[in-house]
């Protein structure tokens, strides 16, 4: 009988602990080993769109802070929801990017040069015109804040004085 009450606490606590890595196992959804989930994510990230996603071409692109890896994660995600009119959230990252340092000018220009694109047009039945690249919006915002300026010098609005308090 003495060993009996010791044996118990011990099989509820080791009962216990096995319950409680059930829930992180049904919540995972994959049940390969962190290290073949790792390799597969990398896989994947990679060949979606291409190495790191542009944020290498962008650092070459552009010099200062709005070439920085957190500045254009940051920044292209702020310019896509402005462009979703989804202002709370756009503003929360806005929030970020100026605490990591980032120019709030080259938001401006790069969603400035979104809109001036204006609306995509939808190809017929979803088919791209042949050595035409598919526009959407993550490929535009790209082109966006790489070369945020416009394509011809003689599109840029002519600025006016007569409001200068506005500017």
């Amino acid at each position: 009988m003495g060993f009996f009450p010791r044996l118990l606490p011990a099989a509820l606590c080791a009962a216990a602990l096995s319950f409680s890595a059930l829930p992180a196992l049904a919540q995972s959804g994959e049940l390969r080993p962190p290290d073949q989930q790792s390799q597969s994510g990398a896989a994947g990230e990679s060949g979606k769109n291409g190495p790191k996603d542009g944020l290498a071409e962008a650092a070459t692109a552009l010099n200062g802070p709005a070439g920085d890896a957190e500045c254009v994660w940051l920044g292209r995600r702020v310019v896509s929801l402005l462009w979703r009119d989804d202002l709370d959230t756009a503003f929360r990252h806005l929030d970020l990017y100026d605490r990591f340092g980032c120019p709030a000018s080259h938001i401006q220009a790069t969603f400035r040069c979104v809109v001036r694109q204006g609306p995509f047009e939808k190809a017929p039945e979803g088919k791209t015109p042949e050595g035409k690249a598919p526009d959407n919006l993550n490929s535009r915002v790209h082109a966006c804040w790489v070369n945020p300026g416009p394509a011809n010098p003689q599109d840029a609005p002519a600025t006016t004085t007569a409001n200068p308090a506005r500017r």
